[in-house]
Formats: structure tokens, C-alpha cells, sequence
């Protein structure tokens, strides 16, 4: 990934709604959720959203699909492990349990 790309991943997650859209997308899996859902979830105007929205599909943290009239906004799972995979790069140093996989180590704290 080129650092640009990373710079733009990380500036459209820099700001509380658009970090919200995206966590709210991440458990909702590949069927995503409507425009509509997220915007009554958030509690954010249709007009708000559909720039947030737009923001994290051009950084390429979310892919939209249209289903009958209405656009469904699921997380790019590629998308944020590449930008993952940037930022721990060269994590490591010969200590492998230092990288463990993220999800294993998400799952872990949520029950301490």
C-alpha cells in the first residue's frame, strides 16, 4: 500500500461519524446495512451521511451496492486489513505473539 493510501484510509476514520458509520458496518458483515438504517442508528441527516458515506468509499473503507432504490453500505474488510497490514509492516522483531492475528486479540480483551 502506498502511504498516500494509508493517509487517506486514516484521515476519513479520523472523525467521529465517519468512525462511527464504520464501526457500526464492521459486525453488520458483507449484506451491509441501507443508507436509511444507518442514518436512524446514528441519529444523523440523510444529507450528513451521504458525505460521510461518500468519504469512506473514496478511501476505500466501504463498498456500496444498490438494491432495488435503496444503496446498502457494507465495510471493506480488504480495505482496512491492507491499511492494517501497512501500519504493523514491520511489526514483530523475531516475536510472532506480538502480531497476532487482530480479531484474536480484539477477542481477548472484550472479556478481560
Amino acid at each position: 500500500m502506498e502511504t498516500t493510501t494509508a493517509i487517506r484510509r486514516l484521515t476519513a476514520l479520523a472523525q467521529e461519524t465517519r468512525l462511527a458509520i464504520y464501526r457500526l458496518l464492521v459486525p453488520a458483515g458483507e449484506e451491509g446495512l441501507s443508507a436509511g438504517v444507518i442514518a436512524e442508528r446514528l441519529g444523523v441527516s440523510p444529507a450528513t451521511l451521504s458525505f460521510h458515506l461518500k468519504e469512506l468509499e473514496r478511501a476505500g473503507l466501504l463498498q456500496a451496492r444498490r438494491e432495488g432504490r435503496s444503496i446498502c453500505y457494507a465495510a471493506d474488510y480488504d480495505g482496512m486489513r491492507d491499511l492494517l497490514s501497512f501500519l504493523a509492516e514491520d511489526c514483530c522483531h523475531g516475536r510472532p505473539e506480538l502480531c497476532a492475528p487482530l480479531s484474536i486479540l480484539a477477542a481477548g480483551e472484550k472479556r478481560q
